[in-house]
């Protein structure tokens, strides 16, 4: 098991403090002091499916030490394992892989008060009260620093492929053709899928679709990024990239319909005014 005592000894307990990584996904606060989860990897339990890490363990690191257990984990690549879980935004593959919040069983973190607490567990079924270990994912680092997870792997497809599809302006028809994708994508006038399994179960489904392999998906637009209802996905005009059967839209242009909804604005605040009074993780963010 990781130390984090250290790390919390880093935290501490008083002046305004920032968390960063490789700085792939924003990095830190700028004028504010900075400080670096531990990183590396604790064990790997292959039959159990699950391994633990630092949170400053790079990604990539972590997905090439588990392939040689023929397993994987549900985090987008590049950055650290910290960053990803922080900001909790899936990849193109989060239609069969789900979101990167299910990934995450236990978390032993840095609360603002400077405090090492453990969060979830490889056996927790129920919660009373917060679901820390689920808020931490998404929270930017505003409601403790994580220093060391738990992780969920899954096992490592067999065979995986990108196939692409032209002229498809209703995506519906590829959508409802396919067996369990992994990712559909669609932009208006065409189609990516990625499928997963054995070789010829894919090849079978890809030319049930009228799918040609390709080398991968489109680059996805930065924009702005929102949830549309399923129904509103046929609709979707401009320059876009929308994940089928997710809801996720990328946009090309940045949009206000991307502000938070008041509700949920008053939720994080009451959140945070409970973990962080002081607002001193992460300020601004």
């Amino acid at each position: 098991m990781i130390d984090l005592l250290a790390f919390a000894a880093e935290v501490g307990d008083a002046e305004p403090v920032t968390i960063t990584g490789l700085g792939t996904r924003g990095g830190a606060v700028p004028d504010v002091r900075v400080v670096r989860a531990p990183a590396g990897i604790d064990w790997v339990q292959a039959d159990e499916m699950t391994v633990c890490c630092g949170a400053g363990t790079p990604v990539d690191e972590l997905v090439t030490e588990l392939a040689a257990y023929r397993q994987t984990v549900a985090l987008p690549a590049g950055g650290t394992v910290g960053g990803a879980l922080a900001v909790g935004r899936a990849d193109a593959r989060q239609l069969g892989w789900g979101p990167v919040r299910d990934a995450l069983l236990q978390a032993r973190y840095v609360s603002a008060a400077g405090e090492v607490v453990k969060a979830g567990g490889p056996t927790v079924k129920n919660v009373s009260g917060f679901d820390v270990c689920r808020l931490l994912v998404g929270s930017h680092g505003t409601l403790g620093f994580i220093g060391e997870v738990i992780l969920r792997t899954r096992p490592l497809a067999r065979h995986s492929q990108w196939f692409h599809r032209a002229d498809v302006h209703d995506p519906s028809d590829v959508f409802t053709t396919l067996y369990r994708p992994v990712s559909v994508l669609w932009n208006g006038s065409a189609v990516w899928v990625l499928l997963e399994g054995h070789p010829d179960d894919v090849a079978e489904q890809a030319a049930v679709a009228s799918l040609v392999a390709c080398e991968g998906p489109p680059a996805l637009p930065t924009g702005s990024r929102r949830l549309v209802p399923p129904a509103q996905v046929p609709l979707l005009t401009g320059g876009f990239v929308a994940e089928l059967g997710v809801g996720v839209v990328h946009h090309a242009e940045a949009s206000d319909a991307a502000v938070r909804p008041e509700r949920a604005q008053v939720l994080d605040h009451t959140v945070r005014q409970a973990l962080d009074p002081s607002g001193r993780l992460n300020p601004g963010r």
